[in-house]
């Protein structure tokens, strides 16, 4: 216990003087380094060897010219090898060089007129394709489309009858076609390939243009292609059919009738055709074609009578109501009145049916234009 005591009493006796100094850190000597560049160094390096060129082998090179084998079939028809190549292949190389030769030169001497003397023209505006891009791939303008058509507008168009005549001949069996009796009208044929038999006679293979004749038709004519009609508005152009053969060797004549009808007193402009297409379309109802015809009245014409005729009338069924009604000025040479009346209904005696509702009588029926078409045109 003493000796704890004596201890303690000693360290704090050291630890209580002012002199004593206490450093945890050795404190070392501070060092000083210096470096100098004044040393150069002059280093340089040797050329390279140029490295020695092969000597050519003198045993590799071959003793004479280089030959290069060609394999010519002989007059013989065997295959044999010679050094030279073939007559044929060396004048057809000569002439495809003088041949580039030629064209460099024209191709120089027209690029070199052509800069003189052209002028700078204006870009042409290149019209749509017709058709999309999709479907050109599939179609080309260039290729014609087949000729074939139904077996009975192919006969009713080589003149042999009219289309229901022809339609009563394939359905009785007198129609062959390729050595085969053919009984359906809808029957795809084409005249110049396929051979075709009409009641034991042969059909051409070549068929007759189309017509389009303007007629100005005299009153008492009737509008029918029947044979037996002699005073069919076809009559009329018996001259002309008769003179066909001669104009126009191996080729059928054509078999003409009327686009729509006049009645036998009306008189005018009618259309007569060998193409059954441009008929039906211009003389249906429902092609809205203006027609004009001038109507001479038996009588006084009154304002009351032009506005009846303006209203309509029913006919088969069907208002009709004119697009022009007008009184024409009074001519000296002429006593009765005209009105011009303009339709395009194109129904059965519809000029007839309205001039009569207006409590008027017709004396003459004349038709003057069919939509562009007129007397002057003609």
């Amino acid at each position: 216990m003493g000796a704890t005591t004596a201890i303690a009493a000693l360290s704090l006796h050291c630890f209580s003087k002012s002199h004593t100094h206490f450093s945890p850190f050795r404190t070392l000597p501070r060092l000083t380094c210096s470096f100098s560049s004044s040393i150069k160094f002059n280093i340089s390096f040797a050329p390279p060897k140029p490295k020695p060129k092969p000597e050519p082998d003198a045993s590799n090179e071959p003793d004479g010219p280089l030959l290069i084998p060609w394999i010519v079939r002989g007059e013989d028809g065997n295959l044999r090898l010679q050094s030279e190549p073939p007559p044929s292949l060396l004048n057809a190389i000569a002439t495809a060089q003088t041949g580039t030769k030629k064209d460099n030169k024209q191709t120089k001497t027209t690029a070199a007129t052509a800069t003189n003397t052209t002028k700078p023209q204006k870009a042409r505006s290149t019209a749509p394709p017709q058709h999309s891009k999709a479907a050109r791939r599939f179609y080309n303008q260039n290729i014609k489309e087949s000729s074939a058509a139904r077996l009975s507008k192919v006969l009713a168009a080589s003149g042999v009858a009219s289309r229901r005549s022809c339609e009563e001949l394939i359905f009785e069996g007198k129609v062959t076609v390729n050595g085969t009796v053919c009984n359906t009208p809808q029957t795809k044929v084409d005249p110049a390939k396929d051979v075709i038999y009409v009641n034991g006679n042969r059909l051409p293979k070549r068929q007759p243009q189309k017509v389009y004749l303007a007629l100005n038709k005299p009153k008492g004519y009737i509008c029918s292609s029947g044979e037996n009609e002699s005073k069919s508005v076809i009559s009329l152009f018996d001259d002309y059919l008769n003179s066909w053969g001669k104009k126009h060797p191996g080729v059928p004549t054509p078999r003409l009738f009327t686009v729509g009808r006049l009645d036998v007193a009306t008189t005018g402009l009618i259309i007569v055709t060998n193409d059954g297409d441009f008929a039906q379309k211009l003389s249906h109802p429902s092609s809205n074609l203006s027609k004009e015809y001038i109507a001479t009245i038996d009588g006084l014409v009154h304002k009351r009578h032009l506005i009846a005729i303006s209203e309509g009338t029913t006919v088969e069924g069907v208002l009709c109501v004119p697009d022009v009604v007008e009184l024409l000025p009074r001519q000296p040479e002429m006593q009765r009145t005209r009105i011009r009346i303009v339709v395009h209904e194109g129904r059965k005696h519809e000029v007839r049916e309205l001039v009569k509702r207006a409590g008027l009588e017709i004396h003459s029926l004349k038709r003057v234009r069919i939509v562009h078409t007129t007397f002057r045109s003609v």
